[in-house]
Formats: C-alpha cells, sequence, structure tokens
C-alpha cells in the first residue's frame, strides 16, 4: 500500500477526543463536577479554619463572597454537587441492578431531567437576591 492510499484510509481526527455517546459525556462531566467539588470543599476548609487565627481576616473573606460573581459561582456549585450526586446514584445502579447497564441510558436522560427540574427554580431563587441589589426592585 503506497503513502498516499494510507493517509486516505485514515480516519481523520477532527473535532472533538471524545466521540463516544451521551455516557462518555457522563463520564467526563462526572469527574469534571467532583474535581469542582473537591476544591470547593478544600477552600471552605480553609477559609473556616481562618476564624481560629484571625477572626478579621476570616470576616474580610466572607464580606468578598457577598458579590454576585460569587453568587453565580454558587449557582454553579450547587449544579456541579447535583449532577454528581445524581449521576452517582446512576453510576451505582448500573454498577449493582442487575437491569442497570441495559437502562443506563435512560437512567442518564432521567438524572438530567431531574437536574433541570431542581436547578431552574434554585437558580432563580438563589439569583434573586443578586438581580434585586445589581438592578434595583422591591
Amino acid at each position: 500500500m503506497s503513502a498516499e492510499a494510507a493517509e486516505v484510509s485514515r480516519p481523520s481526527r477532527r473535532g472533538t477526543l471524545y466521540r463516544g455517546d451521551p455516557g462518555m459525556w457522563s463520564w467526563v462531566a462526572h469527574r469534571i463536577t467532583g474535581v469542582l467539588t473537591f476544591f470547593f470543599l478544600f477552600a471552605h476548609v480553609l477559609d473556616t479554619a481562618l476564624v481560629r487565627v484571625s477572626p478579621q481576616a476570616y470576616n474580610e473573606i466572607i464580606e468578598t463572597y457577598k458579590t454576585p460573581l460569587v453568587n453565580l459561582m454558587e449557582v454553579g456549585l450547587v449544579g456541579a454537587v447535583l449532577y454528581h450526586a445524581l449521576n452517582g446514584v446512576r453510576v451505582m445502579l448500573v454498577d449493582f441492578w442487575a437491569k442497570g447497564p441495559r437502562y443506563q441510558r435512560q437512567m442518564l436522560w432521567g438524572i438530567l431531567v431531574v437536574w433541570l427540574l431542581v436547578m431552574l427554580p434554585g437558580a432563580y431563587f438563589m439569583l434573586v437576591r443578586t438581580v434585586t441589589e445589581m438592578f434595583g426592585g422591591s
């Protein structure tokens, strides 16, 4: 086989590395949300420990958490933890339920629907204060 023929038969590598089905994207999202949650917990332990070292510094740090940007990050954190928890239950069902592998795709869409049903009103109530402060209102 000539080099030109080998080049033609080789599949193109354009686009994303992950060409899998939604199950693979679920795996990627599960890992990302787990790492994000870990880093939040790490920062939370550090800032809480600061109260014993310097209560004044602790109060200053807590004041920085009352900004609109941090409020958006809190919504993202809740979304990440909620997805990670729901997907974790799905993974356990796939691993330990005899019919789990057969229904894994339906369970994935189910957790995404539950995630949306919880996140939409949750994000609304979490952002009301920030939007009111930024744009006024009663």
